[in-house]
C-alpha cells in the first residue's frame, strides 16, 4: 500500500505530483493509473488545502450580506431600548443589562469565528493574538469601544427627547458625513469617490431633514397639548402618577379606554408613564444631546479601521495586524467598562430629572430585563458584521449600515405611534427624509470596492 506523506497545510498541485513520481520510481503515475492525469491537467497554480483556514470575510458579495444582517440588528435594538424607557423602566437600569450582552457577543464571535481553523503569521487566532505585542492597535480599538459607549449612552436620552426616528436618522448621517470620510482615506480609496460623496451629500441632507422634523412635530405635539389645556383638562405635571398607579389602572380590565397614538391624551399618558419626563423642557436639549452622540458615533469606526489595518505603522516590525475579532473583542472591552463605570454613577447622581436608584434596587429590577438582554445581544452582533464586512469591503462602505434609521423608524412608527396624527408638513418632510436617506445609502453601497 502505498502511504505519501507531505508538509505543511497546503501544497501545489505540481509539488504533489512530483511528490508521486518519485514514489513510483521516476515513472509517470499518469501512465500507470490513467485517472491520475485528470489531476494533472488541473493549473499548477491551484492550491489544495489539508485544513481549515480562519474564517474572513473577503468577497464583496459576503461584505453585502453582512452588512444588510447589521442593519436590521442595529436598527431593531433602539426600539427595544425605547420600548423599556415608555414603560417606564429607569434607561441606567436598560443600559447595565444592555452591556452585558453586548459584551458576551464579542466574546461568543471571537471564540467561534476567530478560532475557527488553522491561523496563520499574518493572520493568528484569536487566543494566540492576545499575548503578542500589539498595543498600539489594542488602544485605537479601545479607543473606538469609548466613543461608541458615549454615543450609545446619549442616545438612550435623546430618543425620550427627539424620537426615535429622528435621533437614529441624524446621529447615522453624522456618523457617515464625518466617519465615512474619513474611513475613505484611511482605506487609501478603495471606495469609488465619484459615488461615495455625493451620498455623504445626501446623508448631510438628511440631517438638515431630520432636524426640521423634529421641530415640526414638537409645535405639532404642542398645538395639541394647548388644545387640550383650553378644553379643560389638567396640566400634565398636575397629571403625573406613580409607576404603581399607571400599572394598576391598565390592568383594570375596561375601566379605562386606551388613548389612540397621536392624539393629546396619549402625549400625557405617555409622558405620565415613561421613565425620562420631557414634557416643559426645551427642544434643544435633545438635539444638543443628538448631535453630541453623532459625532461620538462618527469617530468609532475609523479609530476600529486604524486598530485592523495599522495605516499609520505603529505596530512594531513583524508583529501581525489585529484581525478583526480581537479588534472587536478589545473594543468591546472597553465599552462595557465606561458603560459599567458611567450608568453605575448616575444611579446614584441621576441626570436629566431621573429618580435616584442603588446597584441594590438594579439587581432587583427584573420588569423588562430579558428584553434589554436581548438588545445587547442584537446591538453586539451587529457591530460584529459590520466590522467584519468593512474589513472586506472597506470601512467607508460598511458605513451604509447607517441605514439604520429605516429600521428604527418602521418600529418607531408601527410600536409607538410617531407622527400618527401630525400636520402635513411634518408628513411632507418625513417623507422627504426618509427618500433621501434610502438614496444616499444605495449610493453608499454602489461605492463598496475590494479590499487587496
Amino acid at each position: 500500500m502505498l502511504q505519501a506523506s507531505f508538509c505543511g497545510s497546503c501544497l501545489k498541485v505540481s509539488d504533489a505530483i512530483n511528490c508521486l513520481r518519485v514514489a513510483f520510481g521516476g515513472g509517470r503515475p499518469e501512465m500507470d493509473f490513467p485517472g491520475i492525469a485528470s489531476v494533472i491537467s488541473v493549473p499548477t497554480e491551484r492550491i489544495i488545502c489539508s485544513g481549515l483556514k480562519m474564517y474572513l470575510v473577503e468577497s464583496k458579495g459576503g461584505a453585502i450580506a453582512c452588512m444588510l444582517l447589521a442593519l436590521f440588528f442595529l436598527g431593531t435594538w433602539p426600539a427595544i431600548m425605547t420600548l423599556l424607557e415608555r414603560r417606564g423602566r429607569l434607561p441606567q437600569h436598560t443600559y447595565l443589562d444592555y452591556t452585558l450582552t453586548n459584551l458576551l457577543a464579542a466574546i461568543v464571535i471571537a471564540l467561534t469565528f476567530g478560532e475557527i481553523g488553522k491561523g496563520s503569521p499574518e493572520q493568528p487566532n484569536f487566543i494566540a493574538q492576545l499575548s503578542q505585542d500589539n498595543w498600539p492597535s489594542v488602544l485605537f480599538a479601545m479607543a473606538g469601544g469609548v466613543v461608541l459607549s458615549l454615543g450609545n449612552l446619549s442616545t438612550q436620552y435623546a430618543w425620550a427627547f427627539v424620537g426615535l426616528s429622528v435621533t437614529e436618522v441624524i446621529t447615522a448621517s453624522i456618523t457617515v458625513v464625518i466617519g465615512t470620510t474619513l474611513n475613505y482615506f484611511l482605506d487609501d480609496k478603495i471606495n469609488r469617490a465619484e459615488i461615495l460623496f455625493p451620498g455623504v451629500g445626501c446623508f448631510l441632507i438628511a440631517v438638515c431633514l431630520g432636524s426640521a422634523v423634529h421641530s415640526s412635530n414638537a409645535a405639532d405635539n404642542k398645538a395639541k397639548l394647548i388644545e387640550l389645556r383650553e378644553a379643560g383638562y389638567p396640566s400634565a405635571s398636575k397629571e403625573a402618577t406613580t409607576n404603581k398607579e399607571l400599572k394598576d389602572l391598565e390592568n383594570a380590565n375596561g375601566t379605562t379606554e386606551k388613548a389612540k397614538a397621536g392624539t393629546a391624551d396619549f402625549l400625557v399618558e405617555l409622558e405620565n408613564r415613561r421613565a425620562i419626563k420631557v414634557f416643559g423642557k426645551s427642544t434643544f436639549v435633545g438635539l444638543a444631546i443628538t448631535f453630541f452622540a453623532g459625532v461620538c458615533f462618527s469617530l468609532f469606526s475609523p479609530a476600529f479601521n486604524l486598530a485592523t489595518n495599522d495605516q499609520w505603522h505603529t505596530l512594531k516590525e513583524g508583529v501581525p495586524k489585529l484581525v478583526v475579532y480581537t479588534a472587536f473583542f478589545y473594543f468591546s472591552v472597553s465599552c462595557f467598562v465606561l458603560a459599567l463605570i458611567l450608568n453605575i454613577t448616575f444611579l446614584y447622581r441621576p441626570v436629566l430629572d431621573l429618580p435616584r436608584s442603588s446597584f441594590k434596587a438594579y439587581l432587583n429590577d427584573w420588569n423588562g430585563r430579558g428584553w434589554a438582554f436581548l438588545a445587547g445581544l442584537l446591538c453586539g452582533f451587529g457591530n460584529g458584521l459590520q466590522f467584519m464586512g468593512g474589513q472586506a469591503a472597506g470601512y467607508a462602505a460598511a458605513d451604509a449600515v447607517q441605514a439604520l434609521p429605516l429600521v428604527s423608524t418602521f418600529w418607531g412608527i408601527l410600536l409607538f405611534g410617531e407622527y400618527r396624527r401630525s400636520s402635513r408638513r411634518t408628513y411632507i418632510l418625513l417623507g422627504s427624509m426618509l427618500f433621501m436617506f434610502i438614496v444616499a445609502v444605495a449610493v453608499l453601497m454602489a461605492s463598496s470596492g475590494h479590499r487587496k
